[in-house]
Formats: C-alpha cells, sequence, structure tokens
C-alpha cells in the first residue's frame, strides 16, 4: 500500500517486516538443526526442545512470507493464459485469483476460531508452550494474507493495478504485458 508521496502504507511495511521475521526465523532454525545434529553426534543426546522450535520457525517462516508474496502477486502460479489474454481478461483473471486467495484466507481464519479456542490451553510435548503461542505466527499470518488479499481485490475492482500496492524497489522485474 502506498501513500500519496510513494511512501509504503501500513500493510506494505508488515509484509514487508514479516519477510525481516522470516529470514531471522529461517537464520534460527537451521542454527537449531545444526545444533541438534552436534548434539546427536557428539553428545548422543537429543533435544526434542530444539526439534520443536524449529518446527515453529519454519511455521512462522511460511506464515510470515506468503502475504509478501501475495501483495506482489509473484505466489507460485501458471501463467500461460493470463499473460496470452488481453489485458482486460487478464485483470479479471488475476481479480478471480485473489478473491481465490481472499476465500482461502477466510477459510483458514474460520479454521483458527474453531481450532485455537479448544487446542490452545493444551502445551507443547517438548517445550511446553501453550498451542496458542506456538499457532501465533500462523495466525497473524493468516490475518495478513486477508488483509492482502482483501486490499488486491479492492483495487482490482478499481481498476488499479494490485501489485503497485506492494511493489518495492528491491522486487524483481516483470516481463512486459502485452
Amino acid at each position: 500500500m502506498r501513500t500519496g508521496a510513494g511512501r509504503p502504507g501500513l500493510l506494505s511495511r508488515l509484509t514487508g517486516w514479516g519477510i525481516t521475521a522470516g529470514m531471522v526465523l529461517l537464520a534460527l532454525m537451521a542454527g537449531l538443526v545444526v545444533l541438534q545434529v552436534l548434539a546427536r553426534n557428539l553428545a548422543a543426546t537429543g533435544l526434542p526442545w530444539a526439534d520443536e522450535l524449529a518446527r515453529f520457525c519454519g511455521i512462522g517462516l511460511v506464515f510470515l512470507g506468503v502475504p509478501a508474496l501475495a501483495g506482489r502477486g509473484v505466489m507460485v502460479s501458471v501463467t500461460v493464459l493470463p499473460d496470452a489474454a488481453s489485458p482486460p481478461a487478464r485483470r479479471r483473471m488475476v481479480l478471480v485469483g485473489d478473491l481465490a486467495t481472499l476465500a482461502f484466507a477466510a477459510l483458514l481464519l474460520w479454521s483458527f476460531a474453531d481450532f485455537l479456542p479448544r487446542a490452545g490451553k493444551f502445551l507443547t510435548p517438548a517445550m511446553r508452550a501453550p498451542n496458542w503461542v506456538y499457532y501465533s505466527l500462523a495466525l497473524t499470518g493468516s490475518l495478513l494474507l486477508a488483509a492482502v488479499a482483501l486490499k488486491r481485490v479492492i483495487a482490482g475492482l478499481r481498476g488499479a493495478d494490485p501489485d503497485s500496492d506492494f511493489a518495492t524497489e528491491a522486487a524483481a522485474p516483470q516481463v512486459p504485458r502485452p
């Protein structure tokens, strides 16, 4: 989301922070895996808490990174048909994809609303952390994904380019569209 002077808006900054947090989680996950391998091979001991924390990092990495990818329109997709279509048809196809992403995010949030009140009070096996803490990054990422998808749908319905709100200087150059 860009404001009038070209500065990124709150949602764009949040997705950028999600990418930064994802990189920190990736580094932590790699360190935990190395620590666990060293503990098993050098000390002949397992570290179940390290395995569980590495899993937490992996969950957070995925769920915090997806909103930025969705905002920039660079999620895994097959674009042969949209690339060959006329610009108005392509915009409609992108809008349908964004509506599907919004529906997916809504289903995720509905699932969390049903799952977390029951399972959130139990503790994880190794770290003894409440499940609501363990799944907090996934819930945060799902909320951000829903907000990003809604922003893209609104931009698409207004006839604006949904990718422009989340474009960054570091974004990869796009192939020109016919």
